[in-house]
């Protein structure tokens, strides 16, 4: 049940309304990825792909975004479309998610916006590409996502391929483990870096099955242990491009980054666009395959929390 302060500001499209009001599985979906991600028309077809595979596990698919002031708890296919067109959108977290609302504006919602949206409406699980986390030189930029504090305050199962590989993953798993967000491997021992199936770095936690994550949810949350969970989910094997050849390619990005004083919010999506021209594509294919994985194990989580 939605807030009565915030029904005012919030529109949930009926598909998801009618689901939520009868227990079906739900599955929240970020539009970052959709405004800032990808490049148009692939952002508008992957968009329309992972929700036909959310819907095709038996779940409904609820993309969050704010349009013209409304915070949208799912999309139709005529705003989905509209907004992966949109050329001047606000890139949106916790800091300004009521700002893009009060002011009538349109932007995409980060992993920690959505999760703010998704538990607003109810709605326990969420399908993301990578969440943000520590940058690089961190250590005197203070350059820290907003999406892992969200992560500790927020009940929501956020499923991902890990932190993007552009960041540090090792501190981002230290914040994250000091903020008490478990971590959880999906079928894996080591952590995932997005494009890459594997990392240097051990994962925290594995489980092995859909159901296994949903009991642990409500363990958690049984036990009074407010907050978020991670599910690390590794690209599948035929769409992955190892970590090491990765590197450089990344390498190259952030020197690139460096010499042109990007900060703040623009970072990532310098650097996801440099490294799509330097792999010449490749990384928004996986990019896409990563995706449609998280997708299909979010709604199988999202069933099994229905269960």
């Amino acid at each position: 049940m939605i807030p009565h302060r915030a029904q005012a500001f919030i529109d949930i499209a009926a598909p998801v309304a009618r689901a939520l009001a009868d227990k079906k599985p739900v599955v929240a979906l970020e539009s970052t990825i959709i405004t800032h991600g990808m490049p148009y028309p692939q952002n508008a077809e992957m968009a329309a792909n992972v929700e036909t595979i959310v819907a095709a596990e038996g779940a409904v698919p609820a993309t969050i975004a704010v349009i013209d002031g409304r915070l949208k708890i799912g999309l139709s296919d005529e705003e989905r479309t509209a907004l992966a067109k949109t050329g001047a959108a606000m890139k949106l977290s916790r800091a300004d998610l009521a700002f893009a609302v009060s002011q009538r504006r349109t932007g995409g919602t980060t992993v920690a916006a959505t999760m703010i949206g998704a538990a607003l409406a109810g709605i326990e699980v969420f399908a993301t590409g990578g969440i943000g986390g520590v940058h690089k030189g961190a250590e005197t930029s203070f350059d820290i996502s907003a999406d892992l504090d969200e992560l500790a305050r927020t009940p929501v199962i956020v499923v991902s391929a890990g932190a993007k590989a552009i960041l540090d993953i090792d501190k981002t798993l230290e914040v994250l483990e000091s903020r008490g967000v478990p971590v959880v491997a999906y079928g894996s021992d080591t952590m995932p870096a997005f494009w890459s199936r594997r990392s240097p770095h051990a994962a925290p936690l594995r489980l092995d099955t859909p159901e296994a994550i949903a009991g642990f949810f409500e363990t958690r949350g049984a036990l009074g242990l407010g907050g978020g969970m991670l599910v690390a989910n590794p690209v599948p094997t035929e769409h992955e491009i190892p970590a090491d050849e990765m590197a450089g390619f990344i390498a190259a990005a952030q020197a690139d980054a460096e010499a042109e004083a990007v900060s703040g919010k623009a970072v990532t999506p310098f650097l996801l666009a440099r490294i799509l021209e330097l792999t010449g594509g490749r990384s928004l294919a996986t990019n896409i395959a990563l995706v449609e994985n998280n997708a299909r194990l979010a709604a199988r989580i999202a069933a099994a929390r229905g269960s």
